[in-house]
């Protein structure tokens, strides 16, 4: 008699077990919208933000592509629908800024939170659907005070999108060489400082090396302190620690800080980061002699005029008009950009050796002349067309540049992933 009972509470257990497996929510697709209220106020926090995604849409197709299941393992970031995010936008009512590849929106989360909203255009495109990849899977493994938060996105049939903390004080360029307020030589340094740490958290301190590939001021944001963040992770590469080089299928980056390898058909390491951050800190340093002597375009020529000055003895010089104080980080930074820029990729020091030269914390060896050509090891194959220069390369700009731009077009589309 007991031994029947407890046949049939198994039998009746089994049941209850497969009925509730064939109606679970999949783990990629539980809980609901009451968690973005969840979501921290405070933008200087470095702790990760580790959200279940809400609830597939009502309506959209509940059949999730098989590529799709591959996001599950970085899906820390909130999933948004579109309707959510018509909501957060206010209909997409402010635009922050605009670029060749999408409009970013400012919006508002439930609790307050204020978010940017970087709304891909021609989201179906392959090339979108890779840069879109990209963020999602590189910035959605990080955890650092000096790399830009990814909220959230949203993937579904109509839209692609990116849910950033907000970055009150917009972008680096704007206070370089755009209309910003003047702003004082010591905060430029600890922005200096904070976007090399950043850099060197992608390259040495993830999991898998993570490498940015379009370091430029208008990619460094800066928050309610003007604390610095890197962001747009649209052009960056994630590979193993045992693998030393990667080759690019086309040309990556910003002409002016793109390393000289970035445009040839060779394979690429971390430190085409060191060479664009190189010329950052030039252009840091240089925006401070160009209002010490009224000039409101970048100045031409300054890694060489620099390299010429520093041989002659006369480094000071460029210097002079810096506060007195100021003027040995001044050099010290001039003569760390010069170690970055170097041709060879070999020559540029690691970033964690970039963040203590700029600190004081280690000795800056003699640079050595950094424009000689450089000796690149080709590829054993070569695809035929990575050396092309293509003017449409750098990936749009959070850094909100402002424009006019409209709101996103809901399209009927197919559910489409860019495989990779």
């Amino acid at each position: 008699m007991v031994g029947t009972a407890a046949i049939v509470l198994i039998v009746y257990f089994l049941i209850d077990c497969l009925k509730k497996a064939g109606t679970a929510i999949p783990s990629y697709a539980r809980i609901a919208t009451n968690d973005l209220e969840k979501l921290p106020k405070d933008s200087s926090s470095s702790r990760a933000i580790s959200i279940v995604p809400p609830a597939i849409p009502p309506g959209h197709n509940q059949e999730v592509p098989d590529e799709f299941r591959t996001l599950e393992r970085f899906m820390k970031p909130t999933w948004f629908s579109s309707e959510q995010l018509a909501v957060c936008t206010g209909d997409y009512a402010t635009v922050l800024g605009c670029g060749t590849y999408g409009v970013v929106f400012k919006g508002e989360l439930p609790n307050g939170t204020l978010v940017a909203v970087k709304v891909l255009k021609n989201a179906h495109d392959k090339r979108m659907e890779e840069q879109f990849m990209a963020e999602v899977s590189s910035i959605g493994r990080t955890n650092h005070v000096n790399l830009v938060r990814l909220f959230g996105f949203c993937f579904d049939p109509t839209t692609r999108a990116l849910i950033y903390e907000y970055m009150e004080n917009g972008s680096l360029d704007k206070f370089l060489f755009g209309d910003k307020m003047a702003m004082d030589w010591r905060k430029m340094h600890e922005i200096a400082v904070g976007t090399a740490k950043g850099i060197a958290y992608l390259h040495e301190e993830c999991e898998q090396r993570i490498v940015h590939c379009d370091i430029k001021p208008g990619n460094i944001l800066l928050d309610r302190n003007l604390s610095p963040k890197v962001g747009d992770f649209g052009l960056a590469k994630l590979y193993s620690r045992e693998i030393s080089r990667i080759t690019m299928t086309g040309f990556r980056g910003t002409h002016g800080y793109a390393a000289p390898e970035m445009s040839k058909p060779y394979p690429v390491t971390y430190k085409c980061d060191v060479y664009s951050f190189g010329m950052v800190l030039f252009d840091i340093v240089g925006r401070m002699i160009n209002d010490d002597i009224n000039q409101s375009e970048p100045m031409p020529g300054l890694p060489m005029r620099t390299w010429h000055m520093l041989q002659n003895g006369k480094l000071l010089e460029m210097v002079c008009g810096f506060p007195e104080s100021e003027r040995e980080k001044a050099m010290r930074m001039l003569t760390v950009a010069l170690c970055c820029i170097h041709n060879k990729p070999e020559v540029r020091p690691a970033m964690s050796t970039v963040v203590k030269m700029l600190e004081g914390d280690v000795a800056i060896p003699t640079p050595e002349y950094p424009f000689e050509n450089a000796n690149l090891d080709k590829p054993s194959q070569s695809t035929g067309n990575e050396s092309e220069w293509d003017s449409d390369s750098s990936t749009l700009r959070t850094g909100y540049s402002g424009g006019c731009c409209s709101k996103p077009v809901k399209q009927s589309a197919e559910l489409e992933l860019a495989n990779g």
